[in-house]
C-alpha cells in the first residue's frame, strides 16, 4: 500500500471511513462505546473490507446516550478495552488517509482514550466531509449528515451505528469529488488546504474552543508524520548500466540442454540466451531466455528425458527487457511486479547488451524498500496514470532531504515524465484502434522536447512533447490520424497531472507534428528565418529525445537539426544574442527582489544558464543533452574559464535543487507548483548560498556570445 501524499488525486485515494459512538458529546469526559470502519480502495467503497467493533467503556452508560444509539451496558459486557481495540484499528487503516463526518470530535475523543490507555497517539491524517462539502455547496441551509446525503443522493443505513455512519462518510465523500473537482480542489493536499481555511467559519465547526481536534493536518504537521521508513537512495543513484553483467552470454539454439547446463555450471551464471545462430548485437525480440529454474523445472517434470531438448526448445519468449539507461529502481520494481529475477537489458535501438538479475541487485533490496514503482508503466487508463504520477513528489521531496545532487534528482524526474508520456502514446494508440479508426498508418516516433529531454525536468512542469511519422503531407490521412491521436494523448497527460503547455508545444498543435520531410522543411524555416518565434522552437528542439515507437525516426530527426544548427553559423549567432542578461534579483540593500515571499529563481538564473550551455554546445559540436553534460563538454574542449564554468555547474545544481524542494512542499500542501522559492522558508546559510550562485551566473549570457 502506497504512502498518501497531498499529491494524490482524491478520486484515487486509499482511505478509512472512520466513525465511533460514544457515552456523550463533551470530548473531556465521553468515553467510546463503539468503532465502525470501511476501506475505499482506489476510489471505491470496498463493501466487505470493514471493521465493527465494540469498546469496553469501563463506567456505566448514560441512558440518554443508549437512546440515540442503542448500545446499553449488556451489550458492551464482553467487549474489550479500547486499547486493545485502537490497535487493531490502527492495523485496520494502516498507512491510509482517514475520512469522517465532524472528524475533530471523532479525532479529540480517541487521542483522550488513547491517552488514558497509556498508548502514544499520533494523529492520522484526515479529511472532514462536513467541511468538505462546504466548500462543495456553499449555499445548503446547514451541514448536518442528513441535510449533506440528501443533497448527494446518498441513502444513509442504521444510522447512529459507528459503522452505518462511516459507510455514509464513505459514500459521501466519493460523492463530493466530482464537485470539488469543479471548484478547484483536485488533490489531498487542495482539500487539506481548502478545509483548514474554513474550519473555523463553518458554522457550530470543528473548533478548538468546542474542544474539538483540528479536522485537518496542517503542512508542518504533515510534514513532521510523514515517514515513509528506511530510505536508501542508491537505487537513484545507479542506472541498470552500472549494475547489468555484459556481454550476454548467447548460445546457439540447437544446443543440447546437458551441454547447456555444463556451461551454466562452469561459468557460474544463472542464464543464458538463445538465438537462432547464436549471434550478438541483434533486436531483443530474436532470442529467448533459460534459466537455472527453467532446467530444474523441465527435469522435474521429465527427469533424464528433459536433456533430450535443445535449449531453443525449452527458451521463454518474449523477452522481458529494460532500457540500460533506466535508474536500478525500475528494474527492481519490474521484477517485483512479474515475479521474475532476470532482466534483459537492451539499448536506444533495441539490441540487446546484456542481462541484470535478483543477485546484481540484492545489495537495494538488503536496505531499503523502492519509493517508485512500476506503475506508470502498466497503468490502464489515466486515473492510474495520476495515481503514479502522484507518488513522485514525496519521492522527490526525499531525494532532496538526502542531499543527492539536483541534477541527477531531475533526470529521475525526466525518466518518469518519459515513461509518462510514452505511457500515455501507447493508451491513445490503443483507443484510437479501439474507436475504429485503425493502428498506426505508419511508422513513427513521440518525441518529448525541452526540460524533458534534456533530463532536468521538475515538479512544475507542463508538457513539451511532438511527433514525427514516416511519410504523409499535412492534413493528408496519416497526418489527421496522429493529430486524432496526439489530442487523447496530451489530454491523457493533462489528466495525469502534467498540464498542457502554455505555448501550445504539444504534438496535438500542427507545427509540432508531421512526417520526416515536413519536419526538416520547417526546421529549415526555422533556421532560415530566425525570428523571436522561430529561435525559440530551435532552442528546445535542440533538447529532443525520441521515448516512444520508431526510435530510429527521432534519432535521424535529430541528426538532421543538429547538423543544420552546426553548421550555419548566423543561427547560433542569433541564439547568443537572444540571452539576456538576467535582471538583478537584489534590491538596492541586497535583499531578494521578491513577489509575495517569493523569488523566481528560474528567471533570474536557471534559464539563462540552459541556454548558454545549449548553444555552446552546437556552436562546437557537443551532443549531450543535458545542461551539465553540455558544460563539462566545454570544461574537457578548454572552451572558456574552466574555473568560471564549474562556478556556474554549481549554481545549476543548487537551484535546481532549491526549486525541487519547494515545488515538492507546494504540492503536498495544496499550491500550485512553481518556479518562485518561499525565501522566508530558507535558513540563513541557504540564502546565502543562493545570493553568491545568482551572482556567479550574471554574466553567463556574456560568456555565451564570447565564445560562440
Amino acid at each position: 500500500m502506497k504512502h498518501v501524499t497531498g499529491a494524490t488525486p482524491l478520486k484515487l485515494l486509499n482511505a478509512v471511513a472512520l466513525d465511533t459512538e460514544t457515552t456523550g458529546l463533551d470530548t473531556k469526559v465521553a468515553r467510546i462505546l463503539q468503532i465502525g470502519a470501511m476501506r475505499i480502495n482506489n476510489g471505491v467503497v470496498a463493501e466487505n473490507e470493514i471493521f465493527d467493533k465494540l469498546v469496553d467503556p469501563g463506567e456505566p452508560i448514560p441512558a440518554a446516550s443508549t437512546a440515540i444509539h442503542g448500545i446499553n451496558n449488556a451489550m458492551v459486557r464482553t467487549a474489550r478495552p479500547f486499547g486493545e481495540v485502537w490497535r487493531d484499528t490502527k492495523a485496520f487503516y494502516g498507512h491510509r488517509l482517514v475520512i469522517g463526518y465532524a472528524i475533530g470530535f471523532d479525532l479529540a475523543v480517541l487521542e483522550r482514550e488513547a491517552v488514558r490507555a497509556g498508548m502514544r497517539w499520533v494523529k492520522p491524517r484526515t479529511l472532514c466531509i462536513r467541511l468538505l462539502a462546504n466548500l462543495a455547496n456553499p449555499n445548503l441551509p446547514n451541514y448536518s449528515l442528513e441535510v449533506i446525503s440528501a443533497w448527494l443522493g446518498v441513502q444513509i443505513l442504521n444510522r447512529h451505528s459507528a459503522l452505518g455512519d462511516a459507510e455514509a462518510a464513505a459514500r459521501i465523500f466519493l460523492a463530493l469529488v466530482p464537485k470539488l473537482q469543479e471548484r478547484g480542489i483536485r488533490t489531498l493536499g487542495e482539500a487539506e488546504r481548502a478545509s483548514l481555511r474554513i474550519a473555523d467559519l463553518a458554522n457550530g465547526g470543528d473548533t478548538s474552543s468546542a474542544g474539538w481536534a483540528t479536522p485537518v493536518l496542517g503542512t508542518a504537521e504533515a510534514d513532521r508524520q510523514r515517514t515513509f521508513g528506511q530510505f536508501d537512495p542508491y537505487a537513484y543513484q545507479h542506472r541498470v548500466s552500472d549494475l547489468m553483467s555484459k556481454p550476454p552470454i548467447i548460445v546457439r539454439a540447437d544446443m543440447n540442454l546437458r551441454a547447456a547446463v555444463n556451461m551454466m555450471t562452469g561459468q557460474r551464471i544463472s542464464s543464458i540466451y538463445v538465438h537462432k545462430e547464436g549471434e550478438p548485437g541483434h533486436s531483443i525480440t530474436e532470442y529467448g531466455i533459460l534459466t537455472e529454474r527453467d532446467v530444474m523445472r523441465q527435469i522435474a517434470e521429465s527427469g533424464a528425458d528433459a536433456f533430450a531438448h535443445t535449449v531453443g526448445e525449452l527458451a521463454r519468449r518474449p523477452l522481458v527487457s529494460i532500457r540500460e539507461t533506466a535508474f536500478a529502481y525500475r528494474a527492481m520494481s519490474r521484477m517485483d511486479r512479474l515475479l521474475i529475477r532476470h532482466l534483459a537489458v537492451r539499448d536506444n535501438a533495441g539490441r540487446l547488451t546484456g542481462i541484470v538479475s535478483s543477485r546484481d541487485l540484492l545489495k537495494l533490496r538488503a536496505s531499503a524498500a523502492i519509493k517508485l514503482d512500476d506503475a506508470i508503466e502498466t497503468a490502464a487508463d489515466p486515473d492510474e496514470m495520476a495515481a503514479a504520477w502522484a507518488t513522485l513528489p514525496s519521492v522527490i521531496g526525499l531525494l532532496v532531504r538526502e542531499n543527492l545532487d539536483a541534477r541527477l534528482i531531475a533526470e529521475i524526474t525526466s525518466e518518469e515524465l518519459r515513461s509518462l508520456t510514452r505511457r500515455a502514446a501507447q493508451l491513445a494508440e490503443n483507443e484510437m484502434e479501439a474507436e475504429g479508426n485503425g493502428r498506426a498508418p505508419c511508422a513513427y516516433c513521440v518525441l518529448v522536447l525541452g526540460s524533458g529531454g534534456r533530463g532536468e525536468s521538475l515538479l512544475a512542469a507542463d508538457q513539451d512533447n511532438a511527433i514525427v511519422f514516416a511519410k504523409g503531407d499535412p492534413d493528408g490521412p496519416e497526418d489527421t490520424w496522429f493529430a486524432a491521436m496526439a489530442e487523447k494523448m496530451t489530454h491523457m497527460l493533462h489528466h495525469a497531472g502534467v498540464p498542457l503547455c502554455k505555448g501550445n508545444v504539444m504534438a496535438s498543435n500542427p507545427a509540432f507534428r508531421g512526417s520526416l520531410e515536413t519536419w526538416k522543411h520547417r526546421i529549415d524555416s526555422w533556421v532560415g528565418r530566425t525570428t523571436p518565434e522561430d529561435l525559440l522552437n530551435v532552442d528546445i528542439f535542440f533538447d529532443l529525445l525520441p521515448v516512444h515507437g520508431d526510435l530510429g525516426l527521432g534519432h535521424e530527426l535529430f541528426d538532421y537539426a543538429w547538423d543544420i544548427g552546426k553548421t550555419h553559423h548566423a543561427l547560433t549567432h542569433h541564439m547568443a544574442a537572444n540571452i539576456s542578461d538576467p535582471a538583478s534579483p537584489f534590491t538596492v540593500f541586497g535583499g531578494f527582489r521578491t513577489e509575495n515571499g517569493r523569488l523566481d529563481i528560474k528567471a533570474y538564473g536557471i534559464f539563462a544558464i540552459v541556454a548558454a550551455a545549449r548553444v555552446l554546445a552546437l556552436s562546437h559540436g557537443i551532443r549531450d543533452h543535458s545542461t551539465r553534460a553540455r558544460l563539462e563538454g566545454l570544461v574537457e574542449r578548454e572552451i572558456g574559464n574552466a574555473g568560471d564554468i564549474k562556478s556556474i555547474m554549481a549554481a545549476h545544481s543548487l537551484l535546481l535543487g532549491m526549486m525541487l524542494f519547494q515545488q515538492s512542499r507546494d504540492l503536498d500542501a495544496g499550491l500550485k507548483p512553481s518556479n518562485a522559492v518561499n525565501i522566508e522558508m530558507l535558513d540563513p546559510g541557504q540564502k546565502e548560498a543562493l545570493k553568491g550562485a545568482l551572482k556567479r551566473i550574471a554574466s553567463v549570457a556574456s560568456m555565451a556570445r564570447g565564445h560562440i
